[in-house]
């Protein structure tokens, strides 16, 4: 993996480097550099799968594949998750044709500059999501009040990651066949602003059939 690392998030216009992943959805490795001069390519770097809102983007970026294939675009979800975990997990929960990796040392995330931010700063934050949460909560109350709704089975592994991914930044990003980034989308994880949003997948669309021309 590479180990190079932004102190800002990647914008369009930036080259991005070559990260190599252990791949969740097939045996073997994934590299960015496989799609350099071949295909564009979304990437998605989330959290790990113990994280409720990635999973659902995880599941928005499956639904959204098949029309980015059609215009050429591959996909690939990267998530926190240890490999093992992550088949295991994606066994029960398919995600059929969407390409998708493990990167439990945030390798990708450093590299595409997605800082983490401090547990006081994670605290501070109230998510208020009306008919889902009983309450406003910290995203941390907020995950395992989802989870628990969700069914979805706390393992040893995704508590490793919990501990340390909770200020975990996150983000999306279009890249042409050259390796520049063409779109991007970052979480901003601040008290007082809106979190956990997802990208809107019109504009992800028009831009992706630029990109792939």
């Amino acid at each position: 993996m590479s180990t190079r690392y932004v102190d800002h998030p990647l914008q369009p216009g930036d080259r991005v480097p070559n990260v190599e992943f252990d791949a969740i959805s097939r045996e073997g490795k994934i590299a960015l550099d496989d799609f350099r001069g071949h295909s564009p390519l979304l990437i998605g770097l989330f959290r790990g799968l113990h994280c409720p809102f990635c999973r659902r983007h995880v599941a928005a970026m499956a639904y959204l594949n098949p029309m980015l294939r059609e215009k050429g675009v591959q996909s690939l979800a990267v998530v926190n998750t240890p490999v093992e975990r992550a088949r295991l997990y994606f066994r029960y929960h398919p995600i059929p044709d969407l390409l998708a990796a493990s990167d439990p040392v945030k390798a990708s995330h450093q590299a595409f500059g997605l800082r983490e931010v401090g547990i006081d700063t994670v605290l501070a934050i109230r998510i208020d999501l009306p008919g889902e949460l009983p309450e406003p909560m910290n995203p941390i109350a907020m995950d395992e009040f989802i989870n628990k709704k969700e069914g979805y089975q706390v393992t040893e592994a995704d508590q490793q990651m919990m501990t340390a991914d909770h200020g975990q930044l996150v983000g999306q990003f279009l890249i042409d066949r050259e390796g520049i980034v063409r779109w991007s989308f970052t979480e901003v994880l601040e008290p007082g602003l809106q979190t956990y949003k997802a990208p809107n997948s019109q504009e992800l669309i028009s831009v992706a059939s630029q990109v792939a021309l």
